[in-house]
């Protein structure tokens, strides 16, 4: 089970780590204000689609760590953005065209690392094949 107020300290060192405010990172991860304001206050859990959000939009945050604090943040150090919402659309476009082109290429030889299944109480299954 997903710790509330843990997670709200961990969403809060994501929004440190990118020196935005929760307006911006609301916007970036396209969530109305008033639900970041509502999970750092403890009042409202996280869905999963919020929590996949984050892990889409901030590559250095791992799902595990986010969820329960296992694992590290960030996750890759590389040239961290100043402010994640100043990527331009062609930049944009860029990761997107690599992201698949890497897909395309891993299809053939790709085999599942892990498997994880989300139930709606907000606790989650690891398997490992």
């Amino acid at each position: 089970m997903v710790n509330i107020e843990e997670f709200a300290n961990r969403l809060k060192l994501v929004m440190d780590y990118y020196e935005i405010s929760a307006a911006l990172f609301a916007e970036k991860i396209e969530v109305q204000r008033s639900s970041i304001s509502h999970i750092l206050s403890g009042r409202n859990k996280p869905s999963l689609e919020f929590v996949l959000k984050i892990v889409e939009n901030f590559p250095e945050v791992e799902l595990y760590w986010l969820l329960n604090g296992v694992g590290k943040f960030p996750n890759k150090i590389e040239n961290k953005p100043t402010n994640p919402t100043l990527f331009s659309e062609s930049s944009s476009e860029e990761i997107s065209k690599t992201s698949t082109k890497s897909k395309k290429n891993s299809d053939t030889d790709s085999a599942i690392e892990q498997i994880v299944i989300f139930y709606k109480d907000g606790s989650f299954k690891n398997y490992t094949p």
